[in-house]
């Protein structure tokens, strides 16, 4: 079994084979699918999506990214979306200095708020980290003084450094197709001190499709078995324990399937 804890499938090039897209995945092995919203309207979608597909769960929030875009009263919706049925997360929240569209103080405040509900609600948190590492780990240092964090480093291209002040402070990091790229040996490294029982997978599709799948344009959640490939050799163990891990550290995190 494979979790794909990060794909956004609400995004319109999926709306002409969205079926095909979830029925292959379920024909590769991938049971668990985290739909992820980055802004209210996509975050409403992907609470559909959640409704409509078996092993579908939905993450709410607004990402960085968008920040500047929000209309009055769009957090309070993403505030009621995280109530509804099959919402098991809140993102993709973050910080990105990559792209320059969004004010810096905007995505901080936004990812504070994400924050603090998590914590007043038990939500995870989604990491979306580009560029900024030590301005997300300070944010996260705070957040942590107030109380115990849960959440994940999506899509992670950090240091290793980084990626054990995550774990130290509560949280999963994950791995997407960047892992998997013939120039991504310091990646790799990074990947390799990553406890087998604090990493999770993802495609991000529609982005970042990993080996041998690279050529294609469109990632989507089938791909994340070569992504746990690359991984289970990076950790010299098999593919077979990494997804049995990896799933069962994204069930725990998300609340999936409690006894």
């Amino acid at each position: 079994m494979y979790f794909d804890t990060h794909a956004h499938l609400d995004q319109d090039n999926f709306d002409d084979d969205r079926d095909e897209v979830v029925a292959r995945a379920h024909q590769a092995g991938v049971t668990h699918i985290l739909a992820m919203g980055v802004s209210a309207a996509s975050s409403a979608r992907c609470v559909e999506l959640a409704s409509q597909y078996s092993g579908m769960y939905a993450a709410v929030g607004i990402q960085p990214n968008y920040v500047h875009e929000t209309d009055p009263g769009d957090w309070d919706r993403i505030v009621q979306l995280a109530q509804q049925p099959r919402v098991v997360a809140l993102g993709e929240t973050g910080l990105d200095r990559y792209w320059d569209d969004a004010p810096f103080d905007v995505q901080q405040d936004y990812f504070d708020r994400h924050l603090r509900h998590s914590q007043a609600t038990g939500l995870p948190f989604i990491v979306h980290m580009r560029e900024c590492e030590a301005d997300v780990l300070e944010m996260l240092r705070e957040a942590a003084a107030r109380g115990p964090l849960a959440g994940v480093m999506h899509s992670y291209t950090g240091t290793a450094a980084g990626a054990a002040e995550s774990i130290e402070l509560g949280l999963y990091v994950s791995f997407a197709g960047m892992v998997t790229y013939k120039k991504s040996d310091e990646l790799r490294e990074v990947a390799a001190t990553v406890p087998l029982d604090r990493m999770l997978i993802e495609t991000d599709s529609p982005y970042l499709s990993p080996e041998p799948m690279r050529k294609i344009r469109r990632n989507e959640p089938a791909h994340v078995v070569h992504t746990c490939s690359c991984l289970a050799e990076v950790l010299g163990t098999t593919p077979m324990k990494v997804a049995e891990a990896t799933t069962a550290n994204a069930k725990r995190l998300f609340g999936i399937d409690k006894a």
